[in-house]
């Protein structure tokens, strides 16, 4: 029997090349996310369209459907991200040596990303949209699933530590406890943009302390 090996005349992509084209797709959503982000917060979700957010990304809006389906698919992409942090967060919290002042000492970054104008206000109009959008709202419901369940474990790595023994209502209340804190602050920076953020993150330390030593 004769096997005839056909040879292609077609250039064979480099492992170089993959990851060349990967990184330019990464830089390319990138750019549009924060193209985005910055639509989002000045315009709104129905203010910003894809041609505004072409135009702020310096991009034709063939290049956005490329990458998004739809400014929705957009929005899911910035709250993964969002996702990915805050599990990324927690993991640290959990690896430390001490996570009960590991968390403590994360307070800081914590009350600084919900004082911060931009971000802040990006978040809100997230949600704002999830009030109106079901779409929206189950992408923002399941991200939170996501967070309160990573929070969670954290939380009763920190209290078993310190020989409690908690059932999961004790745990779910006091992630909602911490949740209400840094999301209420969001709005509090945007009503009170004269928030002393020293004085904050001293309370706040001395809160979680309370809610961590609960019997």
């Amino acid at each position: 029997m004769r096997i005839t090996v056909i040879m292609s005349d077609q250039p064979t992509e480099s492992p170089d090349q993959f990851v060349s084209e990967c990184t330019r797709a990464e830089t390319r959503r990138t750019q549009i996310l924060r193209a985005a982000e910055d639509c989002f917060r000045c315009k709104g979700f129905h203010g910003a369209s894809i041609a505004l957010i072409s135009k702020a990304a310096g991009m034709s809006p063939g290049h956005i459907y490329h990458y998004f389906e739809n400014k929705e698919a957009i929005i899911a992409a910035i709250v993964a991200r969002d996702v990915e942090r805050m599990l990324t967060l927690t993991a640290e919290i959990r690896s430390a040596s001490n996570v009960r002042e590991a968390m403590l000492e994360r307070v800081t970054e914590g009350v600084e990303e919900c004082l911060d104008a931009r971000g802040a206000g990006l978040k809100l109009e997230i949600v704002a949209e999830g009030a109106r959008n079901p779409h929206i709202a189950e992408v923002i419901r399941t991200a939170d699933r996501t967070c309160r369940e990573s929070l969670a474990l954290t939380l009763r790595d920190t209290r078993r530590a310190s020989g409690y023994d908690d059932d999961d209502a004790t745990i779910d209340g006091m992630v909602e406890v911490l949740c209400a804190m840094f999301e209420g602050l969001m709005i509090r920076r945007i009503r009170n943009p004269d928030l002393d953020p020293a004085v904050v993150v001293r309370l706040f330390q001395g809160a979680l302390r309370d809610l961590l030593n609960q019997d």
